[in-house]
């Protein structure tokens, strides 16, 4: 499966477009994690636990994509885009989406 960001395969036809698909995971901080943000937040650098999160969370939302794309029989996914968002003060959204395509 092709996941995209460009409006089409390189060196691929498009032969048929089966529409959107999305997919999202919400995430919730832990106390733990903020204590340690919290430090590091006062000191500078790298949350590491928290890009470890978001890139856990990334990686699942690239794979319920390609599975609600798999499920409408596609061959790709063209003009994805991911974006995140803050829901309420300890939750993070990860939200993806593009058009499920059959190829030729």
């Amino acid at each position: 499966m092709m996941i995209v960001t460009t409006p089409e395969v390189p060196n691929r036809e498009i032969h048929e477009v089966l529409g959107i698909v999305s997919a999202n995971s919400v995430r919730s901080r832990n106390v733990g994690r903020d204590i340690i943000a919290g430090v590091k937040g006062m000191i500078g650098g790298e949350v590491h636990t928290y890009t470890r999160l978001m890139t856990e969370t990334r990686e699942q939302v690239l794979e319920k994509l390609e599975a609600a794309a798999q499920a409408r029989g596609a061959d790709a996914v063209v003009g994805a885009r991911m974006m995140t968002s803050d829901i309420g003060q300890n939750m993070a959204e990860v939200y993806m989406y593009g058009t499920a395509v059959k190829l030729k």
